[in-house]
């Protein structure tokens, strides 16, 4: 799953390792993450959107067809 983290975390000029903190994850989680190798869970996610007072789905960009989910 695709998300913006870095984008913004870079425009709030801080640090893999601070928003780890704010968020009570490893530095690692963060870069994981921002490096498209690990999907968040919906509490991190909702700390991630907390943290940066954004919706989830304005971070986390989801897309069924790269999920290969059917309904």
């Amino acid at each position: 799953m695709q998300n913006r983290i870095q984008e913004l975390r870079k425009a709030k000029k801080i640090t893999q390792s601070d928003l780890a903190d704010a968020v009570e994850v490893t530095r690692q989680t963060i870069i994981s993450l921002e490096n498209g190798k690990y999907n968040a869970s919906l509490i991190l996610a909702h700390k991630i959107a907390q943290f940066f007072n954004m919706s989830i789905e304005e971070i986390f960009i989801f897309d069924l067809e790269e999920e290969n989910i059917c309904w």
